[in-house]
């Protein structure tokens, strides 16, 4: 299978704003699936999804970023994830309010975004639109190094309990 183009990118809808990873960081859009979510995780993580016998942590990209949720009460059954990772790494999901769209936008149209301007420079660039911004995200800049650490340790966990049940049902 090709790798897409470049210059395509899944736009997505995180509270009151638009944010966009490209194309090539997304493995796959999800409906949102039932979570399992044990005692003590913090706050940013929703839980964990079962993906064919692999726990798949569920990262809320709202909380993460502080930012209010847009979406009614009603409307969170219409969210989505994307499904991040090279392959060969293990997954992570990115919980969104909603994808909105899949845009080819030529390089020209973007704006640096300097990494000190952003927490660990997860935003690496703008895409400026009549509707307002689109702020470029890095995929492998959202988590901080220790984030992402204390992250692989709780999906170890979550897989080993996963394990113990395997078969059982």
């Amino acid at each position: 299978m090709a790798a897409p183009p470049a210059d395509h990118y899944v736009v997505m809808r995180l509270g009151s704003r638009r944010c966009a990873l490209t194309r090539a960081a997304v493995r796959e859009v999800l409906p949102l699936p039932r979570l399992w979510r044990p005692p003590g995780l913090p706050r940013p993580l929703a839980g964990f999804m079962n993906l064919a016998g692999e726990a798949v942590p569920v990262l809320d990209l709202s909380r993460l970023f502080g930012l209010a949720m847009a979406a009614e009460a009603e409307d969170a059954l219409y969210r989505h994830l994307l499904l991040i990772g090279e392959a060969g790494e293990a997954p992570l999901a990115l919980l969104v309010d909603r994808v909105l769209d899949m845009q080819r936008i030529p390089a020209e149209r973007l704006r640096p975004v300097p990494p000190e301007a952003t927490l660990n420079g997860c935003a690496v660039a703008e895409i400026e639109t009549p509707e307002g911004f689109i702020h470029l995200l890095a995929a492998g800049r959202i988590l901080l190094a220790q984030e992402a650490a204390a992250l692989a340790t709780l999906r170890e966990g979550a897989q080993s309990r996963l394990a113990e049940w395997e078969g059982a049902v």
